[in-house]
C-alpha cells in the first residue's frame, strides 16, 4: 500500500478513471450486440437506426479517449458493412 500522499491520490483517481473506462466500453459493446442482433433478425430499418445509435456511442468514447480514434473507426466501419451487406 502507497504511503506517499500523491501516490494515494494517484490510487483513487487511476481506480475512478478504470471505472469510468469500463462503463463506456460495456456501453459500446452493448450498442455493437445491438445492431449485430438487428442484422440477425433481418430487420433493415431498425439495423440502420441501432446503427445511428452505435456510432454515437462509439465515437464518443473515442472522444473521452477510451478507444483510440483508429480502434473506434474500425468498429463503425465493421458494422456499417455488416448493415450494408444486408440483404
Amino acid at each position: 500500500m502507497a504511503n506517499i500522499k500523491s501516490a494515494k491520490k494517484r490510487i483513487l483517481v487511476n481506480r475512478t478513471k478504470a471505472e469510468r473506462n469500463k462503463s463506456i466500453r460495456s456501453s459500446v459493446k452493448t450498442a455493437m450486440k445491438k445492431v449485430f442482433a438487428a442484422i440477425e433478425s433481418g430487420d433493415k430499418s431498425a439495423a440502420k437506426a441501432q446503427l445511428a445509435a452505435a456510432t454515437k456511442t462509439i465515437e464518443m468514447a473515442a472522444s473521452k479517449g477510451v478507444y483510440h480514434k483508429n480502434n473506434a473507426s474500425r468498429k463503425v466501419s465493421r458494422i456499417s458493412k455488416a448493415v450494408n451487406e444486408m440483404a
